[in-house]
């Protein structure tokens, strides 16, 4: 049993025991339940925190409103399909690794654009990599059908997700609030 001490150090393995909770902790992927569904309401496509809420501008959308969500390293990091709709549009860009609450981060980070053609009008979702964050997952492919609060991709350790909606829709967060994937009204048509 004298060689069972070169490959395993009890030591080592309670200085590791906290990285492997965290990182176990941090893949969470809990079910939520978004009360009735409704046609003209916009779920929040992330957990975390409002911090930008303001007029953009959008290839596939034109003018629009934007509402950007941090997610810290201790919120849930899987996005959620804000309502139903068809995937139309999807856009990589390679960038930088700002910190994610950053507001350069939205143009400057790396990025994925997600259009969906939806009952409510056109959205688009933004996957945005942080500082942590190294990796941007998300599978979807044009024409498949999202539903509303039906998971689509996630973005790892740390990042931001902005989502575009129209400006005909009333904007129902407010900076620093919190929200939840799926969950949590962002919009509603006025």
């Amino acid at each position: 049993m004298m060689w069972l001490g070169w490959y395993f150090s009890p030591f080592l393995a309670a200085g590791l025991l906290p990285l492997l909770l965290f990182v176990l902790w941090f893949y969470r992927d809990p079910e939520r339940e978004a009360s009735p569904k409704e046609e003209d309401r916009l779920l929040s496509p992330a957990d975390g925190k409002v911090m930008e809420i303001m007029p953009a501008e959008h290839p596939f959308m034109g003018k629009c409103q934007k509402v950007g969500i941090f997610m810290s390293p201790l919120n849930v990091h899987i996005n959620r399909a804000p309502c139903e709709g068809n995937v139309e549009f999807l856009d990589y860009r390679p960038g930088k690794k700002l910190v994610a609450f950053s507001p350069k981060a939205s143009e400057e980070n790396e990025r994925f654009y997600v259009g969906l053609n939806t009952p409510a009008g056109p959205v688009v979702m933004v996957q945005i990599a942080g500082a942590l964050a190294r990796r941007i997952v998300c599978r979807l492919v044009r024409g498949q059908r999202l539903e509303e609060g039906e998971r689509y991709g996630m973005i790892q350790f740390g990042s931001k997700v902005d989502l575009y909606f129209s400006e005909e829709m009333k904007c129902c967060v407010s900076l620093g609030e919190r929200v939840r994937a799926g969950e949590t009204v962002i919009g509603v048509k006025s």
